[in-house]
Formats: C-alpha cells, structure tokens, sequence
C-alpha cells in the first residue's frame, strides 16, 4: 500500500483571505471546498499535521508565501446548509453531509515568496500539481522532495 502524502498545497486568494490573516488568527478552517476530488483526499488522506503550502492564487504574481499545519480533520462544513450564503448546496443534508473542511494552523512565513513562475522554470518541480496545465484544485498533494524544494527555494536569494 502506497504511502499517504504528507504534504499540501492549499491555494486562496488573498482578498478572499491572505496568509497574513491566518498568521494573525493563528487557526481557521478550510471551508467552501465544492470538488470532489479535493474534498476526497482532506476525508481520506488529510491528518493533524500534515504540513501545508499556503499559495496565494489569483494575485500577481501567484506563489507560495507560508507554511502552514492541518490541526483538525475534516468535518461537515456548515455553509453548505446556511439559506442563501454563496457555498450553500441544497442537496446537501446535515444527515448526509456531501462537504468537508479542515482547520488549518500558521506556522511560519516563507523566508521569501516563490512565485509560480519560479515553481516552473526549477526541473526539481516539474511534476508539482501546481505547474502543471489544467490543474485547478484548490487542495492538492504535495510530496516531501516538492515540499522540501519550495522551503529551499524560499531561502535562497534571488539573482538581480
């Protein structure tokens, strides 16, 4: 039986809430994950510790600014039953919960952002869900060599 990953990548965009917002919170949970193949692995493969990339989607330019630990395993979020709020999915029932959160912890901000541009041009990372075309998700699987190489990036000065 293969190994779980450890390690996610975890994007939001910093208007919707930054890595800043959830240094200062310390925790927050995870909610308005609405797809499947992401909400399978937080029920399935995400536990209490799990180190997380926090990656700023939608910003220019998008990258990895902090990282971050999984301190509670997924369970129902609650905004899909709230009448008329923008994740609410009427087909979804508190007996039968169709969507999943995880709270998620700060732990430190990068030693310098890494942009995705950066994520594509390092070959160490070619096969990083991140860079690779087509790959939207939200919460993806990072392995320790990726999660390794972004942390050493992160340290490294960047050439003028």
């Amino acid at each position: 039986m293969a190994s779980r990953p450890r390690f996610w990548l975890f994007k939001s965009e910093p208007s919707a809430y930054s890595f800043e917002e959830l240094q200062r919170d310390g925790t927050t949970f995870w909610d308005g994950v609405r797809n499947y193949q992401a909400r399978n692995l937080m029920r399935d493969q995400m536990r209490v510790g799990d180190g997380v990339l926090f990656y700023h989607s939608n910003a220019k330019p998008p990258g990895v600014v902090g990282l971050a630990e999984v301190c509670r395993e997924a369970y129902p979020d609650p905004t899909q039953f709230e009448q008329g709020h923008p994740h609410q999915d009427p087909g979804s029932s508190p007996e039968d919960p169709r969507w999943l959160m995880v709270d998620v912890r700060a732990r430190e901000a990068l030693g310098r952002f890494v942009s995705l541009d950066e994520l594509k041009a390092d070959p160490q990372l070619a096969e990083m869900g991140v860079v690779r075309r087509g790959n939207r998700l939200s919460i993806q699987p990072v392995s320790p060599a990726e999660w390794r190489r972004v942390v050493a990036l992160s340290k490294r000065k960047l050439s003028v």
